[in-house]
């Protein structure tokens, strides 16, 4: 069997490691693999590269992805499944494993259902896939996040500073929690729910103290609303191939808020694309390798439509329609969590 490997969407930490638990599990089995360079983009133009043990060699600390990635939307393209089906034809690819978050996953589920032999793993520093307690990449991103913080409370306390953290995270603040609580942050922000805009300038105040000479650290998600039924911040008004939004500015807004009403010296460190970049931690190369082992094996039995998923210590195998059906949020009681921990 010929089987075809691809990574979709944004680049996170890990992603190599799944592309070589695939290529060598395969291996392995008798199969054969190639990779599709960028995505969906190399599916629908035929463009591979062979993948074998050698090519994998020596890949186990380098971050990102070997194939590049797009976010190239299959179905917003003319004719877009159908010439996904004649490129695997014309390259006699026999089943397609699609490496990738929400988006990518929700194109494999579809192409599944029209018949396309599809096997997923799932990825995405938000960890906001339902169907899984964790993704690839989410660890590195968290831990890159923690130590950004760590870094900070050094200078915003030498400096008698508020600092606002903006972290990634569009409609779950999974990074936020986490990093915020890992780095103690003295306020967490996240998407699930509005700013209490009243209780953070009580905060930021308090820690100031009478003197000025305190300092504050506020971890806040991209996506996090200022208030009730307010949209989020936004870049521009422009979207993505999967009709989202392109998020930015909700830390400088913040920030020239805290600093106007508490008169406390306030400035935003972005974290941006540092969050996805580098080597993957130690967790996230053995869990996207597994991920890519098993995919292998379910594309050996020819179970296509699902995906290994990391649920309670071990690996289970779930339908993708289980990943793709809703975003996976911080449930109330976390949040109740980390609100506690404000000050």
């Amino acid at each position: 069997m010929r089987i075809g490997v691809l990574t979709g969407g944004g680049d996170c930490p890990g992603l190599n490691h799944a592309i070589r638990g695939l290529v060598l599990r395969a291996n392995q089995l008798g199969h054969e693999v190639v990779g599709f360079r960028d995505g969906w983009k190399g599916v629908l133009e035929g463009d591979t590269i062979p993948l074998g043990p050698a090519e994998v060699d020596g890949i186990h600390d380098v971050g990102g992805t070997m194939l590049g990635t797009s976010r190239t939307n299959v179905f917003k393209i003319d004719n877009g499944p159908e010439m996904v089906r004649d490129s695997l034809e014309r390259l006699d690819v026999n089943a397609l494993v699609g490496i990738g978050g929400e988006d990518t996953l929700g194109v494999l589920h579809k192409l599944s259902e029209l018949g396309v032999p599809a096997v997923g793993c799932p990825k995405t520093v938000d960890n906001d896939l339902d169907a899984t307690d964790f993704t690839i990449g989410f660890d590195t991103s968290i831990n890159i996040a923690t130590q950004a913080i760590d870094r900070l409370h050094t200078t915003a306390r030498s400096h008698h500073r508020c600092m606002v953290v903006a972290i990634m995270g569009r409609h779950a603040g999974w990074l936020t929690w986490y990093s915020g609580i890992a780095g103690g942050a003295h306020a967490i922000l996240l998407p699930e729910e509005p700013i209490d805009m009243d209780r953070l300038l009580e905060v930021v105040k308090a820690r100031a103290g009478a003197d000025g000479r305190g300092y504050s650290i506020i971890a806040v998600s991209e996506g996090a609303p200022l208030k009730e039924g307010e949209d989020m911040v936004l870049q521009d008004e422009g979207l993505d191939p999967f009709g989202h939004v392109k998020l930015g500015g909700i830390g400088k807004r913040l920030a020239k808020i805290i600093e106007e009403r508490t008169g406390v010296e306030t400035r935003t460190v972005v974290l941006g694309h540092l969050q996805r970049g580098g080597p993957p931690s130690a967790l996230d190369r053995v869990l996207a390798t597994q991920f890519g082992w098993y995919a292998a094996e379910l594309v050996d039995r020819g179970e296509f439509g699902k995906m290994p998923a990391a649920r309670s210590g071990t690996i289970e195998i779930v339908e993708l329609a289980e990943a793709v059906g809703r975003l996976k949020v911080v449930d109330a009681e976390r949040i109740r969590v980390s609100k506690g921990l404000w000050g």
